[in-house]
């Protein structure tokens, strides 16, 4: 790994196109329930003041109607892409009145899944096909588990670094095949060290008590409604989070965008007996969009995506086919309580590094066996990331979480680096060595110390969270809105509203005929 890392970064730098790797384009999208002022789940609607969530380019909703989304645009740096995220939220707690943005990743206490409204979209059949996708999710997988939240941090090269890197490195064929396989390359090498991220940047282990209930398990308690494990970094990301039976037998692949694109296209048209015994359609009323294994290519929980913007109409697999990847989605990002937005510029430099570094070093296909002990370590840090001794699989045998997470910092921090060199100052640097603290001492990583900050609370994870939530809103709004980004965000907010009015009135089709020729398209 570190001999392919090395050569390259060499030649980028020799030929002066190192400067490529910090011209990068970065997106965040992140999660947030609604919640009022005792720290229940909001039954309001969706503010209108926000917009319409069919159509706001940058504020909507994900699977309840409580759970806010924030999506960036793409910007240059990610200091950049953090004061816009800032900026999404000072608007937004201007029309939350007496509402909070829980600012973490396990949900607030929810006395039951009747609690949850699913989200609307409006009457267009565009917006009912939102909706209705997620009925599906209700009786796919319970709605529950739809209240988590995460970020998602989108990532891509320059446009004019793959023809560099097709010549660094030698490889024939099209520019849009070698951009798409050099994206999965870094695609695979996630999926093997992103344990790593996990460990270091995991913030969700613990939860409220509600969560679980009607569920048997295995937690541990703090008082009588926080349970916990005491190892764990990121409850969100294991079994007890976004997980389900009906997916695990899926075997989808990441070598190749054929394959990839083939084997999710095969689970989306695959029947599943469970979802067939269910039915389209009760009573009039659609249970789901179809019988199959995946409703739509969104249903499938991975931590990484390869995604390619849609054209009106496309589908995510016909984007991905015919023009290839344009950027990756990060989807395994905790929402850290103890940071006002639930990520900051350090961890973002250090994502930068980290994706760049699983670009350029070797990326040979993953085997069945390694697909195993990825899984394996995934499970592992998850759950017991902190704990001592702990060994993880390896092709030579077990190794350490220190030793092996040492090894990689080290091949991240020669990015960083040449990052650094080009950029100017050592910020990349910085960002990486601060990881290496919480390797040598497992207390300094945000799992542990949301742990202990709950326990020192005095209070149960539901009120030191929603403690959080207010502290972190008072400080971002101690900075307020500039009058420029105000006048924008109340223009998109209109512009949405007129846009979702202009969409219903054009349809002309009933939404079963509508949903029939999406389903054959």
């Amino acid at each position: 790994m570190q001999a392919t890392l090395e050569k390259h970064l060499d030649l980028l730098v020799a030929t002066g196109d190192a400067k490529l790797l910090t011209q990068l384009g970065h997106g965040i999208e992140k999660e947030g329930l609604r919640v009022d002022s005792q720290g229940r789940l909001a039954q309001t609607d969706h503010p209108r003041a926000l917009g319409s969530t069919l159509t706001h380019p940058q504020i909507t909703t994900d699977y309840s109607e409580a759970l806010l989304e924030f999506i960036t645009p793409v910007c240059d740096t990610p200091a950049d892409t953090l004061a816009y995220l800032a900026d999404l939220h000072r608007y937004t707690y201007k029309h939350l009145g007496d509402e909070e943005l829980w600012n973490a990743s396990m949900p607030c206490d929810i006395p039951s899944e009747a609690a949850i409204r699913i989200a609307e979209y409006g009457r267009s059949n565009v917006g009912t096909m939102k909706h209705i996708y997620r009925v599906g999710l209700q009786h796919r997988y319970g709605k529950m588990m739809q209240t988590i939240a995460g970020i998602h941090y989108n990532f891509s090269l320059p446009e004019n670094f793959w023809p560099v890197y097709q010549q660094l490195t030698q490889t024939a064929g099209t520019m849009d095949a070698f951009r798409s396989a050099g994206y999965f390359g870094l695609i695979r090498n996630f999926r093997r060290y992103s344990w790593l991220l996990l460990y270091l940047f995991g913030a969700s282990p613990a939860l409220s008590s509600s969560f679980m209930q009607g569920r048997p398990n295995q937690l541990e308690k703090i008082g009588d409604h926080t349970l916990f494990m005491p190892w764990a970094t990121s409850l969100r990301m294991s079994d007890l989070g976004y997980s389900n039976k009906a997916q695990s037998a899926l075997n989808i692949c990441y070598n190749h965008l054929d394959s990839y694109t083939a084997s999710l296209s095969d689970a989306i048209r695959r029947p599943h007996p469970a979802y067939e015994q269910l039915g389209v359609k009760q009573n009039g009323q659609y249970n789901q969009l179809n019988t199959n294994l995946l409703q739509i290519e969104n249903e499938y929980y991975s931590d990484v995506r390869p995604k390619r913007v849609t054209r009106s109409g496309e589908k995510p697999i016909q984007a991905l086919r015919e023009r290839g990847v344009e950027y990756i989605e990060v989807r395994s990002t905790d929402i850290d309580p103890l940071k006002p937005l639930g990520i900051d510029l350090e961890q973002s430099l250090f994502m930068d590094a980290f994706l760049i570094t699983c670009l350029i070093c070797s990326n040979e296909p993953i085997t069945d066996a390694e697909c195993e002990q990825i899984a394996i370590n995934h499970q592992l840090i998850v759950t017991r990331g902190r704990e001592p001794g702990l060994k993880l699989a390896c092709y030579n045998g077990g190794q350490s979480v220190a030793e092996r997470g040492s090894d990689m910092l080290d091949q991240v921090r020669l990015t960083a680096q040449v990052m650094d060199s080009i950029k100017g100052g050592d910020s990349y640097t910085k960002a990486v060595d601060a990881q290496y603290a919480k390797l040598e001492d497992p207390d300094q990583t945000p799992s542990a110390q949301v742990l202990n900050a709950i326990r020192e609370s005095g209070a149960g994870y539901n009120e030191w969270a929603l403690q959080q939530s207010r502290t972190h809103r008072k400080n971002l709004c101690a900075t307020p809105l500039s009058a420029e980004k105000e006048r924008l965000f109340d223009k998109m907010a209109a512009d949405s509203l007129a846009e979702q009015q202009a969409i219903e009135a054009a349809d002309s089709q009933s939404f079963d005929e509508f949903l029939a020729h999406y389903m054959a398209s």
